[in-house]
């Protein structure tokens, strides 16, 4: 089985008291790298969010790093060419997928460029707009 991870289920790893954690931290260990993948924009979201956190949940960069380091080790990188990446939008664009919204587009592009059996996130009203292929991959760790 191929699993894909959204950024939404991968920042939660890395932080014990997220609510999120247990069943991500679950997730993220069950599949190694043959069986697992992210976006490539997913390390740059990771990195935002990781560093970006309010207050004490805010980690250095180069902590940041050592995390994206972690993601890189159990997952597969999958990037859009140039011409997927526009394709994937001008999609996005049609189904009238509007502001930050596209970075989800992107990231089910993604997904089924991998050919995952199943999406991870916990954003699943997100992907309800990226058609059936997408839509029935979708589940929470």
């Amino acid at each position: 089985m191929k699993a894909f991870f959204d950024s939404s289920v991968l920042v939660p790893v890395f932080y014990g008291d997220h609510q999120h954690h247990a069943a991500s931290m679950e997730c993220f260990l069950r599949f190694s790298k043959k069986q697992a993948c992210c976006a490539a924009h997913s390390l740059a979201e990771v990195y935002s969010s990781l560093t970006r956190m309010p207050g004490k949940d805010r980690i250095s960069g180069e902590q940041a790093m050592l995390f994206l380091g972690e993601i890189r080790e159990r997952m597969t990188i999958v990037s859009l060419d140039d011409e997927e990446y526009f394709r994937a939008i001008e999609g996005a664009s049609a189904a009238g997928v509007v502001g930050g919204t596209i970075y989800d587009a992107l990231l089910a592009h993604c997904a089924l460029k991998a050919k995952a059996e199943i999406i991870y996130t916990w954003n699943l009203k997100h992907y309800g707009q990226f058609g059936s292929e997408a839509v029935k991959r979708v589940r929470t760790p």
